[in-house]
């Protein structure tokens, strides 16, 4: 196999080992591949891939692949790949922010009984300002409620050095509605996953 084939393989797991789980779409947009050309290398990536269908075929690492890159990581078949698929598609139409991390434990006086801890779903920094991202799949509004509060109280400590930017993507017009009105007094952006897949 060329050099060039298996660099290109390298970065699709590399890809599917920082974002989890990837649609033929996301693969095709992260790896300017074209449509017939992503599926000719998906086929001879074969042994390092999974694969299950929720209205598309969604990629994760088989343990081939996880070894090929050093992934400690287990992903399998889930119900909630939605919740994913969501997140990857806001990390491209953010233009794949270099220092995104996906669920990193966010703590507030730490040691403290005043203690805070929140996970949000990614985080990055652009501007020198912190952009946490939230994902709105099927959650209940009352747990949505209880994020946003952790974020108020973090704010207030001033644990972000400043005032972060909170970008939701949810499912319905109601949902993003009611984000909004709860984030109500925070730099926040509400978006339906339509607006950006």
């Amino acid at each position: 196999m060329r050099p060039k084939t298996l660099e290109r393989q390298e970065q699709i797991l590399l890809s599917l080992k920082n974002l989890d789980y990837l649609t033929v779409k996301q693969i095709q947009i992260l790896h300017g591949l074209g449509f017939r050309n992503t599926y000719r290398i998906l086929d001879q990536m074969e042994p390092y891939l999974n694969h299950f269908y929720d209205g598309q075929k969604i990629y994760y690492l088989s343990k081939e692949g996880r070894e090929k890159i050093n992934c400690s990581t287990i992903r399998t078949k889930i119900i909630t790949a939605k919740h994913y698929l969501m997140r990857n598609d806001l990390y491209i139409q953010l233009n794949q922010p270099k220092d995104w991390k996906n669920e990193v434990k966010l703590i507030s006086g730490e040691g403290t009984k005043a203690e805070i801890v929140v996970i949000p779903d990614a985080r990055f920094i652009r501007n020198g300002k912190y952009h946490i991202i939230e994902i709105d799949n099927q959650q209940k509004m009352k747990k949505n409620k209880v994020k946003i509060d952790k974020y108020r109280r973090f704010i207030e400590r001033n644990s972000f050095k400043g005032m972060p930017k909170i970008i939701w993507v949810t499912t319905t017009p109601y949902r993003r509605d009611s984000l909004l009105e709860l984030c109500e007094g925070l730099d926040v952006d509400v978006f339906l996953d339509t607006d950006i897949n």
